[in-house]
């Protein structure tokens, strides 16, 4: 390994150690929508079930829009007082961008246009063929893996983030006039922390892991 190479996975380990949940945010810290953008597009490199991408996002900035969403989110004080929320959403309907995604895969040449188009076939008819159960317990996974590498990158960047679950649903899908083929998954406060977070407590790699089978 590289010497450059040995720095960069140094860097790594320190954002993996230094990514804390924060939940009390500067309310001064502001962020470009530019950067906000950047983060999100790095983040999209994430894997995905048959690379259909199904994350999409809702980014709210705008100070009215994220005390509109305060109850919504259970009163979480982060939601106001950090620079942005960003909704993760899973797109049932995200196989219908698979000849566009498959298209580009076809230009770089990982695959030719009679494998493309059986490929694309076969993901309209599984997919479609779901139900919208099935389907969201499939972004769910996709979600994780996309937001967990946004929630790095911010941290690589400077900023906290914090991800919840703890908010109401139906009332987002209500309040932010979200469209029916889109589920909201997540959200994720983004800022600068105004109070550091405490390290919370880990179990170790042998209460968790076991090698090849689960029998002592």
């Amino acid at each position: 390994m590289s010497t450059l190479n040995q720095v960069d996975l140094n860097d790594f380990y320190t954002v993996l150690q230094e990514r804390h949940s924060v939940r009390v945010y500067d309310p001064s810290v502001k962020i470009s929508k530019e950067e906000l953008k950047e983060i999100v597009e790095l983040s999209l490199s994430a894997p995905s079930s048959s690379n259909l991408q199904p994350w999409r996002f809702l980014i709210i900035d705008e100070p009215e829009l994220k005390q509109k969403l305060l109850p919504i989110a259970n009163n979480q004080q982060q939601v106001v007082d950090s620079a942005a929320v960003i909704a993760v959403l899973g797109d049932l309907q995200s196989y219908e961008r698979a000849e566009e995604i498959y298209a580009e895969a076809v230009k770089f040449g990982a695959m030719t246009e009679e494998i493309k188009t059986n490929f694309v076939e076969r993901l309209h008819k599984g997919y479609g063929g779901m139900g919208p159960e099935r389907l969201h317990q499939i972004n769910l996974l996709d979600a994780g893996l996309v937001s967990m590498q946004l929630m790095l990158i911010a941290k690589a960047k400077g900023y906290d983030t914090v991800p919840m679950g703890g908010y109401n649903a139906e009332k987002f899908v209500e309040a932010f006039e979200v469209p029916e083929t889109l589920k909201p998954i997540l959200l994720i406060a983004i800022g600068k922390a105004a109070k550091a977070a405490h390290p919370t407590p880990r179990l170790s790699v042998d209460q968790v892991v076991n090698w090849n089978s689960f029998q002592k």
